[in-house]
């Protein structure tokens, strides 16, 4: 967990393997409900970032942007290779690392 020295809550982030999650105050306008309670994928590898306890979690889609409001006390975000982390309540944003190619920025492939 990384934390910005201003106190803001906005400003704390999570790094879960080559995903970044957020804090924010409030999901963007026409925000669409997203299924399931996984952050990324893992095409290479099968495994993926996701939240433990599905029940907890609603995603929400903007765009090609994800988020993920985590509705309990708390929710723990897992994944094969990596130390779980407990995320409080609240509005998140996700975003999945990316690499520069001559060509394009792509996301990393898991």
């Amino acid at each position: 967990m990384f934390k910005n020295s201003n106190n803001s809550e906005d400003s704390i982030l999570y790094r879960h393997g080559d995903v970044l999650i957020g804090h924010i105050a409030s999901l963007p306008v026409g925000a669409k409900k997203g299924v399931g309670a996984t952050l990324a994928h893992g095409e290479v590898t099968g495994h993926s970032h996701r939240i433990q306890q599905s029940d907890a979690v609603q995603l929400w889609v903007h765009g090609s942007e994800l988020f993920l409001e985590v509705k309990e006390p708390s929710a723990t975000l897992i994944h094969e290779e990596h130390r779980a982390i407990e995320l409080p309540q609240g509005l998140y944003r996700v975003w999945k690392q990316r690499e520069y190619r001559p060509d394009a920025y792509v996301e990393v492939i898991d």
